[in-house]
């Protein structure tokens, strides 16, 4: 049986319990205790914390993430660091203003709806044995049957639907959960392990400026539950969401989107793109080609960016130089197993954002 050690928050000077093979932030956010936080396994560095005292296992901690120096500096990535003694860390936990985090549960879903969508996409419907609160665009952590290993996929559904969630799933040849598992096996009825929410790439409700969401394959999930969210409340919040794919087969949902802005000609604007395809009815182009056409200056919006770490590095570029400032540009980059071991698409951990 593991042993538990006690890990203090600072500056809060809260105190959780953590078992030896437990990942302190896992620990902290089981208890409430909100760290910032993203692909919680080791690679994007926004955990990063410093350990004032007692000794860590840094476990599977990305070299490209923690780099050596900051390891004899006593820093940490609390999403891969286990206690070895009593520990106490000095966390990033400047709450925002207007965000409610809900603590990180364990659920049981049976699916109910397993479909494909697009030629290397399948959405999966989970209905859950109990009601989860989340903030659109976070995450849940999905166990793989039988292999001891998680896979993180986003919340499509909007958060007033507790009793199940949407995820979008795509396929990456050989992968454990998706080749393995999701695109072979799994059917409906069948149970599944989760546990959530997860992240820090999330809509945030204070923010009332025109929005410009940008989506590369199944990152269009995260956005899907933002949408929904807003379009179902009062507020005059406007967005406009660019959906890039290579061809039509592998665009999603479009018939969804295109209906939703019938439905909301003044607040929501759809704008499906493809960069390798001519089709009536879309745009040619890449994401960023249409928006450079679309919109000569973002000065006064809020961006958010989610899909493969190119795409959302060269949106980065494009938003800035549009006017938009780093603190007004929300990002999640979706990396597959071996980019994520390689290091691939990996931000410099000396960088903030």
């Amino acid at each position: 049986m593991a042993g538990t050690y006690r890990v203090t928050v600072e500056p809060l000077g809260k105190e959780v319990e953590c078992a030896e093979d437990q990942p302190i932030l896992e620990a902290c956010l089981r208890a409430g205790v909100w760290l910032p936080h993203s692909c919680t396994h080791g690679t994007c560095g926004t955990c990063k914390a410093e350990v004032l005292d007692g000794d860590v296992d840094h476990g599977a901690a990305s070299s490209f993430a923690l780099l050596d120096f900051e390891r004899d500096e006593g820093k940490a990535l609390l999403c891969c660091a286990m206690p070895r003694s009593d520990v106490t860390i000095e966390g990033d936990v400047d709450a925002e203003e207007g965000v409610v985090f809900h603590p990180v549960r364990d659920f049981v879903g049976t699916v109910t709806v397993l479909e494909d969508v697009a030629v290397d996409t399948r959405r999966l419907v989970l209905e859950l044995d109990q009601e989860i609160d989340f903030n659109p665009g976070q995450y849940v952590q999905v166990t793989v049957p039988g292999k001891d290993v998680v896979r993180t996929y986003s919340i499509a559904s909007p958060p007033s639907q507790r009793n199940s969630i949407e995820l979008h799933i795509r396929r990456t040849p050989g992968g454990l959960a998706s080749d393995g598992w999701i695109f072979a096996t799994l059917a409906e009825g069948d149970r599944v392990n989760l546990a959530g929410p997860y992240g820090n790439f999330f809509l945030r409700e204070e923010r009332e400026e025109p929005a410009v969401l940008i989506a590369g394959g199944t990152g269009l999930a995260p956005m899907k539950s933002m949408i929904r969210h807003v379009l179902e409340g009062d507020c005059d919040r406007t967005i406009t969401l660019y959906q890039g794919a290579r061809t039509v087969d592998h665009l999603y949902d479009q018939e969804f989107f295109t209906a939703l802005a019938e439905r909301h000609p003044d607040r929501f604007v759809y704008r499906p793109c493809l960069s390798e395809e001519d089709r009536e009815g879309y745009l040619a182009g890449t994401v960023l080609d249409v928006l450079d056409r679309d919109k000569p200056t973002l000065s006064g919006h809020v961006g958010y960016l989610c899909g493969p770490p190119a795409m959302v590095e060269a949106a980065m570029r494009v938003l800035m130089g549009k006017r938009l400032f780093p603190r007004d540009i929300y990002r999640e980059d979706f990396l597959d197993e071996a980019a994520k071991a390689a290091g691939t698409g990996v931000r410099s951990p000396l960088l903030k954002r």
